[in-house]
Parts: structure tokens; sequence; C-alpha cells
């Protein structure tokens, strides 16, 4: 099992900037594929940004159109964290926030863009951003 505490979201302004944090533990030997999702109130979960990795080197980022070129995702030194920097923030990214994690083998040239593709979820961070 592998366990994820989302931490770091809250209330800002539009044009501002928040920093969410993943703190993964368990068996966090058995992922190498994290990933961030947002659920706004009446709308489906959907996909923000992920990272593959294999040891200490991040094979692959990807992030949503919606969020590209604003939000960046990055995984931390100390290995079992994975960060959302989001700046620029708009209304439309008002939402609760999700990290994610996929248990298996590494597939650097997959981007998992799916929720159904998660295995572990966190709790959730609310992001709100006011106009």
């Amino acid at each position: 099992q592998v366990q994820l505490v989302e931490s770091g979201g809250g209330l800002v302004q539009a044009g501002g900037s928040l920093r969410l944090s993943c703190a993964a533990s368990g068996r966090t030997f058995s992922t190498s594929i994290m990933g961030w999702f947002r659920q706004a109130p009446g709308k489906e979960r959907e996909f923000v940004a992920t990272i593959n990795w294999s040891a200490v080197v991040v094979l692959r980022t990807s992030h949503a159109d919606s969020v590209k070129g604003r939000f960046t995702i990055s995984r931390g030194n100390a290995k079992n964290t994975v960060y959302l920097q989001m700046n620029s923030l708009k209304p439309e990214d008002t939402a609760v926030y999700y990290c994610a994690a996929r248990s298996g083998p590494q597939a650097p040239l997959t981007i998992f863009r799916d929720p159904h593709d998660y295995d572990y979820w966190g709790q959730g961070t609310q992001v709100t951003v006011s106009s």
C-alpha cells in the first residue's frame, strides 16, 4: 500500500501562485509514476499533470493543455514528494486537487491521463481562486 497526503491548497486571488505538495509513504518503491488531478463541483475528475521517474532520474513530465505554461509538476529531493507549482492562477482552476500514484513497472513512453490508470489517491486539497 502507498499512502498519499496532499498539502498547500488555499484561497488565492487570480494571478497568484500556490505550490501543492504530495508526500508518499508506505511501499513507495512500488511506484514511479505519479500525477495530479482536479475535480470541480459537478464536474468529472480531470488530469492536470503527471511525472515518471526511474531511480533519481525524471524520465518524463506531461501537463494538460489547460495548465501548460502555468503549472509545473516536479519531484522533490526527498524523492517521496511530488510538487505542483501553480502560477497565474485563474478562477477556473478552482477545484479539489488530488495526488495519485500508479504501481507497477515503469512505462516512459506512456502518458497516464486517465484516473483509472492510478492505484492510490490522496484525500485532496482545496484550491480556490477568487476573481
